[in-house]
């Protein structure tokens, strides 16, 4: 027998209490997202970096892409970090806000 913990309900207003916090797109929206600006390694360059997303690896993916196309820059995953390219912090800030996400500013 599997241990899998499939549930079916025919009642409408049936919520599974693991899926509460998550809308449509599967996006956890009860987390702190903190948003800070590095340039230390990277010659000068400057990148915004986000982290305390608590989501799959796909999740991310594909907000990672979104954030992206927002921005108009490039951007990337690291260890569960996202890094955007450039000093994008109010712009990432007002589109976080806008999906109904936490932010806080980390940093000058």
């Amino acid at each position: 027998m599997s241990s899998s913990r499939l549930v079916y309900s025919t009642d409408t207003s049936f919520l599974d209490p693991l899926r509460i916090a998550v809308d449509s797109s599967g996006i956890k929206k009860d987390m702190v997202i903190k948003i800070s600006r590095q340039s230390k390694g990277r010659k000068g360059k400057g990148v915004t970096l986000l982290s305390g997303f608590r989501v799959s690896r796909t999740e991310l993916k594909n907000l990672v892409k979104h954030l992206k196309k927002e921005c108009c820059t490039g951007g990337t995953i690291k260890n569960e970090l996202i890094e955007m390219q450039g000093d994008q912090r109010d712009k990432l800030i007002q589109l976080l806000t806008k999906m109904g996400f936490a932010t806080q500013k980390v940093g000058g």
